[in-house]
């Protein structure tokens, strides 16, 4: 079973782990990763062994800084900008790969670009001590919830690591918004815990929406999925359903709710998805067969919070 230690007193027991090639799930601002050694395949490999993750799947690169991820691939003045302006925080940039960049393959999934970020917290301080980039996707089964406490990580993944961080629960409570810098301008690939809107106006420039295959991670039509089926938009609540409810209003029959969890009683996009995760995972976890979900508005963060709604009610494999 894993150790949990808090982040406090946690720095050099994960980086002995890590050094070794051993994944260790820390915790971030947007949600808890399962960071590993970016440049050693063997243990980049042990991530998707612990998550079941399948390998055409790319990771994010975390780095300590601007100047780490410069020497791993080529910045366009527009992507240089986008770092100073939200970085260490909730950006993934995805650019184009530099040859000699030390990633190893398996993170990439074969794509010539990457997906790099800087977090903040503890996550940052590991990756600095280490002095080399932690591929570091969300600590949990693929496919399911994502974990956004210790707890959370250490019932789905306490069997198959040997570390857990503990950082509380994590104050964004979704995975990171991720773009495509290129020469045309910036394609948003994911939806995350940075609204779009702020993006456009670091960039002086709209982000471009549409894109199509794995280019990312995040972008299977399958994820986010708890063992429940998922009803989205619902105008009233089905015998035997849960319901994850927002706002003040509530759907038709929402009184014969196995169990009801409002993500924000206020309507706050912010409080909302900082609770998405640990609803889901306590709503599942009720017994009910389904999860209905009422609306929630799609623009500011509300758009990374239907995007990850849809895809967890998505046809599963």
């Amino acid at each position: 079973m894993a150790e949990i230690l808090p982040q406090e007193n946690a720095l050099d027991a994960a980086s002995r782990l890590l050094v070794t090639g051993e994944p260790v799930a820390i915790p971030t601002e947007t949600v808890y990763g399962l960071a590993a050694d970016a440049t050693n395949g063997e243990a980049v490999a042990r991530i998707f062994e612990a998550k079941g993750r399948p390998r055409f799947n790319p990771l994010i690169a975390h780095v300590a800084d601007v100047n780490m991820a410069q020497r791993i691939a080529h910045f366009s003045p527009l992507a240089q900008r986008l770092a100073e302006a939200f970085w260490p925080g909730p950006l993934t940039l995805v650019l184009p790969q530099r040859d000699a960049s030390g990633i190893h393959p398996l993170v990439t999934a074969g794509l010539d670009t990457i997906a790099l970020r800087c977090p903040q917290g503890f996550g940052r301080e590991v990756i600095a001590r280490l002095g080399r980039p932690l591929a570091a996707p969300s600590a949990n089964i693929s496919g399911r919830v994502t974990g956004t406490t210790a707890q959370a990580v250490d019932a789905a993944l306490g069997d198959r690591i040997k570390l857990i961080v503990d950082g509380g629960p994590t104050r964004v409570g979704l995975e990171s918004t991720i773009v495509k810098v290129a020469e045309d301008g910036i394609v948003l690939l994911r939806p995350g815990g940075l609204a779009v809107e702020e993006i456009e106006r670091a960039a002086g420039a709209p982000v471009k929406r549409g894109a199509r295959g794995v280019q990312a991670p995040g972008m299977l039509a399958s994820h986010y999925a708890p063992q429940a089926g998922i009803r989205l938009d619902i105008d009233e609540i089905l015998p035997g359903e849960a319901l994850l409810a927002f706002g003040p209003d509530r759907a038709r029959g929402a009184a014969q709710a196995v169990l009801t969890l409002n993500l924000s009683p206020a309507a706050d996009l912010r409080e909302a998805a900082a609770n998405l995760f640990s609803y889901l995972s306590k709503l599942d976890a009720s017994g009910a067969k389904t999860i209905a979900v009422e609306p929630v508005p799609r623009h500011g963060l509300g758009e990374a919070i239907n995007d990850r709604l849809a895809r967890a009610a998505a046809p599963r494999d």
